[in-house]
């Protein structure tokens, strides 16, 4: 049974940093892609960050571009998605994905794309 686990949420003022984390077992991040999600109350859930199963390719969104870095470490079967200058904006919560490719800079921007999810993990910027 796949399980990813979401961790490294909270509460920070704006500018302030937070690093999410998602581990997974059952399934191996290296066998695809890995998305991160987000999703603020009533609003749709939306992608925000991806990597390739060739680690060095990721994509971002606009909003967060230059800001969030997604990276992996396959040792240890983690994704981990580091959020600086945060904005309340940014308050969601946030969720990891993954999904099986047999292409190396693959990055979908679909949530129908992904196969595996996690549970999520609530990010909440104060102004």
């Amino acid at each position: 049974q796949v399980q990813l686990v979401e961790s490294g949420g909270g509460s920070v003022q704006a500018g302030g940093s937070l690093r999410l984390s998602c581990v997974a077992s059952g399934y191996t991040f290296s066998g695809g892609f890995v998305g991160w999600f987000r999703q603020a109350p009533g609003k749709e859930r939306g992608w925000v960050a991806g990597v390739a199963r060739f680690t060095y390719f990721t994509n971002y969104a606009d909003a967060v571009k230059g800001r969030f870095t997604i990276y992996r470490e396959n040792g240890k079967n983690t994704v981990y998605l580091q959020m600086n200058s945060l904005k309340p904006e940014d308050t969601a919560m946030y969720y990891c994905a993954a999904g099986r490719s047999e292409l190396v800079n693959e990055v979908p921007l679909s949530k129908g794309a992904y196969e595996y999810w996690g549970q999520g993990t609530q990010v909440t910027v104060s102004s």
